[in-house]
C-alpha cells in the first residue's frame, strides 16, 4: 500500500491557505469515556458470542465438508457451500470456494506476513460473528485480519466481527462491511496501520456502514481509500464511528491521480478520543468534493472536545 504522503502535505497546506475542505457538524456528547461506543458496535455485540463451545483445529477436528487442515500450516476452504462454525483456529483460513460461510469462529494468528482470512477469487463469502486477532501488539500482530488477495472476490459480507491486533483490519475492494468492531491495532516498524482499506481499481460497490473503527496511532487511517491500482469509484461510507490514524478517512482522490467518482461519505461520527481533530492531522484527507456524484454530508463530531478543531 502506497501511503499518500503527498495528499497529507497538500491538505496541510490547503488548511493554512484557507482552501475549503470537508465540514463537520457539531453534536456534543457528554462523558465520552463512558459512552464512546453508545449506539455502535463494541466487544459486547461482536465476535464469537460468549459461552459458545469451540472445537480446536486440528486438535479436535481437522476437516469437514468442503474444508480441511493442511499440515503445511493453514486451513483450506475449497468446497462450494462450505460452512465453518464453532471452531478455534490458530492458522490462516484460505478461501478459494464460493458460497462459503464462516460463523462463530475464532482465528488467532500473527507474524509479519500473517493473514487471518484470505480470499482468492471467491464469491459470496459471509464472515460473521467471528473473532479475528493477532497474538500481541508487536511482532505477533496479524498483517491483515481479512484480505482479498487479488482484489477480485465478489459478494463478500462481513458483519458482527471483532478484529484486533492487526496492521490492516480488512483489505477488500467490494462487498458489504457492517456492524464490526475493529480496534486496538498492533505495530511492527514500517507498518501503515489501516482499519479498513481499499487499493482502488475496481468498479463494484464497497459499502462500509455502522462499524466502530478505532486506531490509536498517528498513522494511517480508520478507513483508507487509495488509488494504488486505479481510480476509486462506487464507495459508500455511512454511519460509522471513527477515531485515530493520521486522518480518520482518506477519501479516495490521490493528488494527481485519476478522478474519483461516486464516493459517498455521510452520517459518520468522528471521535476525538485519541486526537482533537479526529485523526492526528484531521478528520479527512484526499476527498474530491468536485468529483462526479461524490457526496460529503451529515458527518458529525462524537464529542464536544472536537469542536475547536474541525475540518474547515
Amino acid at each position: 500500500m502506497a501511503l499518500t504522503v503527498a495528499g497529507t502535505i497538500a491538505l496541510m497546506f490547503a488548511t493554512l491557505l484557507g482552501v475549503p475542505s470537508p465540514r463537520l457538524l457539531t453534536v456534543p456528547l457528554a462523558n465520552l469515556a463512558a459512552r464512546q461506543h453508545a449506539g455502535f458496535p463494541s466487544a459486547t455485540d461482536t465476535g464469537v458470542p460468549p459461552g459458545t463451545p469451540l472445537r480446536s483445529v486440528p486438535g479436535q477436528v481437522s476437516h469437514g465438508p468442503g474444508w480441511r487442515f493442511d499440515r503445511r500450516g493453514w486451513v483450506e476452504v475449497y468446497g462450494r457451500g462450505a460452512v465453518l462454525t464453532d471452531l478455534s483456529i490458530p492458522y490462516n483460513v484460505n478461501v478459494t470456494a464460493s458460497d462459503v460461510t464462516i460463523e462463530d469462529v475464532r482465528i488467532t494468528v500473527g507474524g509479519p506476513d500473517a493473514i487471518g482470512i484470505s480470499l482468492r477469487h471467491a464469491r459470496d463469502v459471509t464472515i460473521e460473528d467471528s473473532t479475528i486477532r493477532g497474538l500481541n501488539t508487536s511482532r505477533g500482530r496479524v498483517m491483515a485480519g481479512i484480505k482479498d488477495i487479488f482484489g477480485g472476490s465478489t459478494g463478500l459480507a462481513v458483519a458482527y466481527d471483532n478484529i484486533s491486533l492487526f496492521e490492516t483490519g480488512i483489505q477488500v475492494e467490494s462487498g458489504l462491511i457492517e456492524d464490526n468492531y475493529i480496534h486496538r491495532p498492533g505495530y511492527i516498524a514500517g507498518d501503515h496501520t489501516n482499519g479498513i482499506m481499499s487499493n482502488g481499481g475496481g468498479t463494484k460497490e464497497l459499502t462500509i456502514t455502522h462499524n466502530t473503527i478505532l486506531v490509536d496511532r498517528r498513522q494511517t487511517d480508520a478507513i483508507g481509500l487509495f488509488e494504488d491500482f486505479g481510480p476509486q469509484r462506487n464507495r459508500r461510507i455511512t454511519g460509522n464511528l471513527l477515531a485515530g490514524g493520521g486522518y480518520a478517512i482518506y477519501g479516495g482522490q490521490e493528488p494527481g491521480g485519476p478522478q474519483s467518482a461516486n464516493i459517498v461519505i455521510t452520517g459518520n461520527d468522528f471521535s476525538s478520543m485519541y486526537y482533537a481533530r479526529g485523526g492526528y492531522y484531521g478528520c479527512a484527507a484526499d476527498f474530491d468534493q468536485e468529483g462526479p456524484r461524490n457526496v460529503w454530508s451529515g458527518n458529525t463530531w462524537h464529542s464536544s472536545a472536537a469542536t475547536s478543531a474541525s475540518c474547515d
